[in-house]
């Protein structure tokens, strides 16, 4: 089977974008990865609408990147708070990924708005591709093949 007679109806990165590819949601989950929890807090900042951003919260929440976790402030009603899942966690290195390549190609002459670190001991934190052999490979020297998942066209 040859690339060209792939069914891409089960590709991973079509099945990723319909998941995080709508500009908002990636630009949410950053927010909370940076640490805001609260509704207002990442609508002040992102200068989202409050219609969209409620929209994509729920989104993310039914795709269990995000869970709801309920806070009061003394006097006022309960309100909820977004936080991380497991799986959420499991797409900073996409957004990590998006960050490099903007530092990289489109980026500020002045230096880079974010630095990531590890909180462990606080060295740099970078995406690299890297093979199973141990080495950091080139974006050019990467070849797709096809995986034990792919369905011919015909299939």
């Amino acid at each position: 089977m040859e690339w060209r007679e792939l069914d891409l109806g089960n590709c991973s990165v079509a099945a990723t974008l319909n998941l995080v590819g709508e500009r908002w949601t990636l630009l949410i989950l950053r927010e909370v990865f940076a640490g805001l929890h609260r509704f207002d807090e990442i609508a002040d900042h992102l200068g989202i609408s409050r219609r969209v951003l409620s929209e994509r919260l729920r989104q993310l929440v039914e795709a269990d990147l995000l869970e709801r976790r309920s806070y009061q402030e003394a006097g006022q009603r309960s309100r909820p708070e977004y936080h991380l899942t497991p799986r959420a966690h499991d797409v900073q290195w996409v957004l990590a990924a998006l960050l490099q390549y903007g530092d990289t190609h489109l980026g500020d002459p002045a230096g880079a708005p974010v630095l990531l670190h590890h909180s462990g001991c606080g060295g740099h934190v970078r995406v690299e591709l890297r093979c199973s052999c141990g080495h950091e490979v080139a974006g050019s020297e990467v070849k797709p093949d096809l995986g034990p998942g792919a369905v011919t066209l015909s299939s």
